[in-house]
């Protein structure tokens, strides 16, 4: 297990063990998850405008972020800015995308905010209150995904009846599944965990959120 010190730094960023408690993983975990959101929703707007091409390298840098993190997670200060680069550069692009979205479906993007909310703010909570270690789950959940991934490709050539919506659907039901695991996980988790937890809840509830929006923006689009 990675070292505290490796963190903190002697009472840096993260704080210091004996300082930071249950309660204090938990208040700086989702701080982290709401200044990376924030940053998420500061790059949609300032990226609302961008053409595909720099959309598409600004969602990349995101993406290469995300993987750095896999790498920098132990390193305090600089993991909490990759974490904050990721959301801001995965704002900007995604901006152009969402901003389609609420030209050809208007509502849809406030719609899976909301959501998005109520269903994370749910599972989160319900995975938090069980005292039971629930990490055996993330092995059927990887294959799962894998599974949801597999179907995915394959719709991309095969047309099927409401293809979209079931994907959207499972894609809801997975990430609802690790967002439980995720809270769950919390109660066990040290000082040394905050940025990984963070990473982890973040992942969860933008895929959450960007189901919801695929769901709700068929529904309009055919209304």
């Amino acid at each position: 297990m990675p070292s505290i010190e490796s963190y903190r730094g002697g009472d840096g960023v993260l704080g210091s063990a004996s300082s930071v408690g249950e309660a204090g993983v938990f208040s700086q975990v989702m701080g982290l998850v709401a200044a990376t959101l924030g940053l998420l929703t500061l790059g949609a707007y300032l990226g609302r405008d961008l053409g595909g091409g720099p959309s598409l390298i600004c969602f990349i840098i995101g993406f290469l972020c995300l993987v750095g993190l896999n790498f920098a997670r132990e390193s305090g200060g600089p993991a909490v800015a990759l974490l904050g680069a990721t959301g801001l550069f995965l704002g900007l692009g995604l901006g152009g995308g969402l901003d389609a979205y609420a030209e050809a479906a208007p509502g849809a993007v406030w719609q899976a905010a909301a959501a998005t909310a109520l269903f994370v703010a749910a599972l989160g909570s319900a995975g938090y209150l069980i005292r039971s270690d629930l990490s055996g789950g993330y092995r059927a959940l990887f294959l799962l995904l894998l599974g949801l991934i597999a179907y995915g490709f394959v719709s991309l050539f095969v047309s099927m009846p409401g293809g979209n919506v079931i994907y959207a659907l499972l894609g809801i039901a997975i990430f609802g599944g690790y967002t439980v695991l995720d809270f769950n996980r919390m109660r066990r988790a040290g000082i040394d965990e905050t940025v990984s937890l963070a990473v982890g809840i973040f992942v969860d509830i933008l895929n959450v959120f960007m189901f919801f929006l695929q769901l709700f923006g068929s529904r309009d689009a055919k209304a």
